[in-house]
C-alpha cells in the first residue's frame, strides 16, 4: 500500500484533540446552595458504567472519523498488475484471406477450423473475428454472441492481396499494448513462406499474446504462373507492339505450357514453351496489332494446378496519335529545329511530333491543341503572340524557353518574367568552355539523362530568380535549368541554346533522354504503365487536371468513389484483379490491368521448425502464458472512494451516538 500525498498524514496529530477533550480534560462541579429540591424534575438516574461505555464509543468514533479524513487526503493506493483488474482472456480468430488462399479449398478449410475453435470456447470468453490480407481487417468487436461470430466467419471472402505476417505482428503489438486482457490468437492460414518478413523479429508477437497456428496445408503444392509481362502502356506512332512474358513454376516438374496472348478477349497468338523444373521460361510476341483506343490484353497459360487465378496476367495497351509540339524559332535559325526534331523523334517511345514555325507565322495558331510550346532563342515576340502565349501558360500550358545568343542581347526573357542578369561567353575565357557542375537527379527533365559528362557549354545567360527551381548548374555556379510556375502552367528556362553553337549537348547521347523527359514533364503526360499490382495507388489526376472530376469503374462494373472523392481525391487504391477504367470530365480515359503480387503464387509453407519458433513452442506444445508483460509495471489502484465511504459511515455513527449520549431522556409517568 502507498500514498500519493503522504504529507497529509501529518494531520494525524489532530487525533490528540478528542483525546484531550474526553480523557485529559476533567469537568469540575461547583456546589451551589439551593432552597428546596421540589423545584427539580424527577427522572431516571442512568447507570454510571453505561454512560462510561457510550462515552468511550463516542471517543472511538471521533478518533476514527479524524483518522479516515487524514487517510483520504493522503490518497492511498495499492499496487496491482493490470491483469488482476479483470479476469479472463480475449480470443482472436484471424483467418487468412490473401490471394494464395484461393488455391483448392484452403479458405473453406480455414473457416471450418475457425468454427471448431469457436465452438470449443467457454461462454464467458470474449471472441473477436479478423481477416488477414495486406492488412488486418476487423470483422467484429469482442463479443460472446456465438451466432454473430459464426455469421462473420461465413462472410469472409477470398481477396487478391498479398498476406504479411509482419503486418499482422505490428498490428497485434499495437492492439495488445492497450488490451487489459491476455490475448489468445488463433491464425488459420496456409502459412506461406513468402508472407514471413525477411527479419524474423518483425513477426514476433508480444509476450501477452499466445499464438496458436492452424495450418490448412500439410505439404508443398506445385503451381505454374505468369510471373510478369513486359509491354508498353501506350503505342504512339505504330500499331505494332512487342510483348514479353515470363512463365514460372514453383515446386513443379519440368513441363510444356501453352502460352496465349488475347486482345479484347480474342486470342491472337499462341506459343508453347518448355518450363524447367521449378524454373522460368521467357516467351515473346512480336508485331502485336492493336486498334485505336484502349485494348484489354491478357497473357494466359493452360491451367494445370490448384490456383488457376494466377494463370493469367492483365495489362492494357493503348494506341493513339503522338502529341504535337509547337517549335517557334527565328527565320534565320535553321539548326535548332533540326536537332530538336531529330532528338525527339529518335526517342524510343516516339510519343511526340514536332511542328516547326517561325515567329512571324505564329499569329493564327490555336495553342490549345499543342502539348507544349518551345521558344528557341526568340528574344522578343509580337505583342498579340506574346499575349496569346501568356494566356496559354496561365491557363495551364507549358513552355520551354531556350536562351541563345540573340536572347542574351536583350534585358528581358520572354514569358519567364525575369531579365537576363549577365551573358557569359565562355569561349572567350581561358578554359574556352564550362562543364556541368551540379545536377538534381530527381528533377523530372533529368531522370534518365545522367549528369551530362563531357558536355561543353560555350555560352549561357546568368539569371537569378528566387521564385524558380534550379535543376542544374555549371561549374561556375550559373544555373543551366530553371523551372518556374506561372499561373496554372509553367515555364522551363534552358539558359543556353538548342543548337551546336552555344553548347555541344545536341551532339551527345544525353540530348535524347533529356528532351524526352522534358516533353513528358511539360505535357503532363506520364509514362503510363499498362498494369499495376493489387494494393498499389493509382494516380487519378495529372498536374494540369487538379480540378477535373474523375470517375473510377472497378472490374465488377461498380463505381467505388463517392461524389466528394470524385471531385477531390488524388489517388485511389486498387484492391481487385482485373481491369480498372478511369474517366475524366475533360474527356481523357485510361485503362489499367491489375494483377496480384506473384509472391503469392509460391505456395511453399513455413517449415515445422519455423512454425514452432514463431508460435514460441516446442514439439507442438503451446507456450506457457506469461504472468506479466516484460517491462510492464504494476499500476496504482486508488482507494480514495472507499475511504470516503468509511468517513461517511463514521460521521453518521458519531452523530447518532452523540445524540444518544448528550440527549435528555424524560421519565415516563
Amino acid at each position: 500500500m502507498g500514498f500519493l500525498a503522504p504529507w497529509f498524514l501529518a494531520g494525524s496529530i489532530a487525533l490528540a484533540v478528542p483525546i484531550y477533550l474526553h480523557l485529559l480534560r476533567r469537568q469540575t462541579s461547583r456546589l451551589r446552595p439551593f432552597s428546596s429540591l421540589k423545584f427539580f424534575e424527577a427522572r431516571m438516574q442512568s447507570s454510571t458504567k453505561h454512560r462510561r461505555l457510550r462515552y468511550l464509543i463516542l471517543l472511538a468514533l471521533r478518533l476514527a472519523l479524524l483518522a479516515l479524513l487524514v487517510l483520504a487526503f493522503a490518497n492511498p493506493f495499492v499496487q496491482r498488475p493490470p491483469r488482476a483488474l479483470v479476469g479472463g482472456k480475449l480470443v482472436l480468430l484471424v483467418i487468412d484471406n490473401s490471394f494464395s488462399m484461393r488455391a483448392g479449398s484452403r479458405l473453406a478449410d480455414a473457416k471450418r477450423d475457425a468454427e471448431k475453435v469457436l465452438a470449443s470456447r467457454s461462454a464467458e470468453e470474449r471472441v473477436q473475428v479478423m481477416a488477414l490480407g495486406s492488412q488486418l481487417q476487423v470483422w467484429t468487436e469482442p463479443m460472446r454472441d456465438v451466432q454473430a461470430l459464426r455469421t462473420a466467419i461465413a462472410r469472409i471472402e477470398p481477396g487478391d492481396s498479398r498476406g504479411s505476417f509482419g503486418d499482422l505482428a505490428r498490428t497485434i503489438r499495437s492492439f495488445a499494448a492497450t488490451a487489459p486482457l491476455p490475448v489468445e490468437l488463433h491464425l488459420f492460414s496456409d502459412l506461406q513462406r513468402s508472407n514471413m518478413p525477411t527479419n524474423f523479429a518483425d513477426a514476433v508477437m508480444p509476450t501477452n499474446v499466445s499464438l496458436v497456428l492452424h495450418p490448412v496445408v500439410k505439404s508443398a503444392v506445385p503451381n505454374w504462373t505468369v510471373e510478369s509481362v513486359s509491354a508498353p502502356g501506350r503505342v504512339w506512332t505504330s500499331k505494332i507492339a512487342r510483348v514479353q512474358a515470363v512463365i514460372s513454376g514453383y515446386n513443379t516438374p519440368e513441363a510444356v505450357r501453352t502460352v496465349s496472348l488475347a486482345v479484347n478477349n480474342k486470342i491472337i497468338s499462341s506459343r508453347r514453351v518448355d518450363v524447367p523444373a521449378g524454373g522460368r521460361a521467357t516467351i515473346e510476341f512480336d508485331s502485336v496489332d492493336v486498334p485505336y483506343g484502349a485494348s484489354r490484353c491478357e497473357v494466359r497459360i493452360d491451367s494445370a494446378d490448384a490456383l488457376p487465378q494466377d494463370d493469367v496476367s492483365f495489362f492494357a495497351l493503348q494506341r493513339s496519335d503522338p502529341h504535337i509540339v509547337l517549335f517557334l524559332h527565328r527565320p534565320d535559325d535553321s539548326r535548332s529545329p533540326v536537332y530538336f526534331r531529330a532528338a525527339l523523334g529518335a526517342a524510343a517511345e516516339s510519343a511526340f511530333a514536332t511542328q516547326s514555325v517561325t515567329v512571324d507565322q505564329a499569329d493564327n495558331l490555336q495553342l490549345s491543341k499543342y502539348a507544349f510550346v518551345v521558344l528557341s532563342d526568340v528574344p522578343s515576340l509580337p505583342r498579340p503572340s506574346e499575349d496569346k502565349l501568356n494566356n496559354y501558360v496561365r491557363g495551364g500550358g507549358s513552355v520551354l524557353v531556350a536562351s541563345g545568343t540573340e536572347t542574351g542581347r536583350h534585358t528581358r526573357i520572354p514569358l519567364f518574367g525575369a531579365g537576363s542578369v549577365e551573358t557569359r561567353f565562355y569561349s572567350n575565357t581561358a578554359d574556352r568552355y564550362q562543364a556541368v557542375g551540379d545536377i538534381d537527379p530527381a528533377y523530372p527533365s533529368l531522370v534518365h539523362s545522367g549528369r551530362w559528362p563531357g558536355v561543353r557549354f560555350y555560352f549561357a545567360v546568368a539569371v537569378n530568380d528566387p521564385a524558380a527551381h534550379v535543376g542544374g548548374r555549371l561549374t561556375d555556379g550559373t544555373p543551366i535549368l530553371l523551372d518556374k510556375e506561372v499561373g496554372e502552367g509553367r515555364v522551363l528556362l534552358f539558359t543556353s541554346g538548342l543548337d551546336n553553337l552555344t553548347n555541344d549537348l545536341p551532339l551527345h547521347a544525353e540530348f535524347i533522354p533529356f528532351l524526352q523527359d522534358t516533353a513528358f514533364y511539360l505535357s503532363g503526360t506520364a509514362r503510363e504503365p499498362g498494369s499495376r499490382l493489387v494494393d498499389s495507388l493509382l494516380e487519378l489526376r495529372r498536374t494540369k487536371e487538379r480540378s477535373v472530376g474523375v470517375e473510377v469503374i472497378d472490374p465488377e462494373g461498380r463505381r467505388p468513389l463517392s461524389l466528394l472523392d470524385a471531385a477531390n481525391a488524388q489517388s485511389f487504391k486498387v484492391t481487385h484483379t482485373g481491369f480498372y477504367q478511369l474517366r475524366l470530365a475533360n474527356g481523357r480515359q485510361q485503362l489499367i490491368g491489375v494483377n496480384p503480387d506473384r509472391a503469392e503464387s509460391d505456395l511453399s509453407e513455413l517449415s515445422g521448425e519455423t512454425q514452432a519458433l514463431w508460435a514460441g513452442s516446442r514439439n507442438g506444445q503451446p507456450p506457457p502464458r506469461a504472468a506479466q508483460r516484460v517491462g510492464e509495471k504494476n499500476q496504482p489502484y486508488g482507494l480514495w472512494w472507499y475511504v470516503i465511504l468509511l468517513v461517511l459511515a463514521a460521521a453518521i455513527a458519531e452523530s447518532w451516538v452523540a445524540s444518544q449520549y448528550l440527549g435528555i431522556r424524560r421519565e415516563e409517568r
